[in-house]
């Protein structure tokens, strides 16, 4: 999905006099979009996070994201910790979704590899359609439809043979506070991923949503739950962190 898809809550927290950045990452929305399945991991995303906040001069931020964004803000937890002010991880993607995510992620690799005409067919119809013609949702719909095939089939790939997130020993050592977001009724982001992420980082507050839509269409709340940890991290002495020890 592309960036354009966090420009409500980008707004929401921006009035409250945060500086908000959001990023395609590779593979996705306006950035490039290369074949080549070694390119696309959780780490390599991470990397790119860490060298935009190199590029804005940036020493630490709140990292956010959602679904496999979620992920992504473990990874730069782990891998720069001292850039880390805070963590918002709405529906991660942990233990408990493999079977969801196989299930939902392998037949589309499949498809992009095997039969590139399903998704590049996707593209032709629905990247012609103005944007500002359709409700804002539907036009994030009709964006994460304007894909190509091969770096479809080049970014499942590397999502499937690369580590997903942080192992839970690793999360356990990530001592920022946290703000984790679990939906209800999602086998994809199941609720308990969320929960046992909240256990596992030893300063993290769980918030339930009342569904998966809540953030997208009532999103007041959670809005107000993101501003409230966002601005509350930022008027405290940050912990100290200490980078984990790598082990092969």
């Amino acid at each position: 999905m592309p960036r354009r898809m966090h420009q409500p809550l980008a707004r929401a927290l921006a009035a409250e006099g945060l500086h908000v950045v959001t990023l395609d990452l590779l593979g996705h929305g306006r950035s490039d979009r290369p074949a080549d399945p070694l390119v696309y991991s959780m780490s390599a995303f991470a990397e790119q996070v860490v060298a935009l906040l190199d590029h804005l001069g940036a020493p630490e931020a709140v990292i956010c994201g959602t679904s496999l964004g979620a992920n992504v803000s473990l990874e730069v937890a782990d891998l720069a910790p001292d850039r880390v002010r805070g963590l918002i991880c709405e529906m991660p993607v942990l233990d408990n979704a493999v079977e969801a995510g196989i299930l939902a992620f392998a037949p589309l690799m499949f498809a992009a590899r095997f039969l590139p005409f399903t998704v590049d067919g996707l593209r032709l119809v629905t990247r012609p359609i103005p944007r500002g013609l359709v409700p804002f949702w539907a036009g994030i719909f009709l964006d994460t439809l304007d894909q190509r095939s091969a770096s479809v089939a080049a970014v499942v790939h590397g999502l499937f043979f690369g580590r997903i997130a942080p192992s839970s020993r690793r999360r356990r050592q990530i001592a920022v506070p946290a703000l984790v977001v679990g939906h209800p009724a999602d086998p994809i982001h199941p609720a308990a991923d969320a929960a046992m992420l909240a256990e596992e980082l030893p300063n993290a507050r769980f918030v339930r949503a009342r569904s998966i839509l809540e953030w997208r269409v009532a999103p007041e709340r959670l809005d107000h739950e993101a501003a409230a940890f966002a601005l509350e991290v930022w008027e405290t002495e940050p912990t100290r962190r200490r980078r984990p020890a790598r082990t092969t």
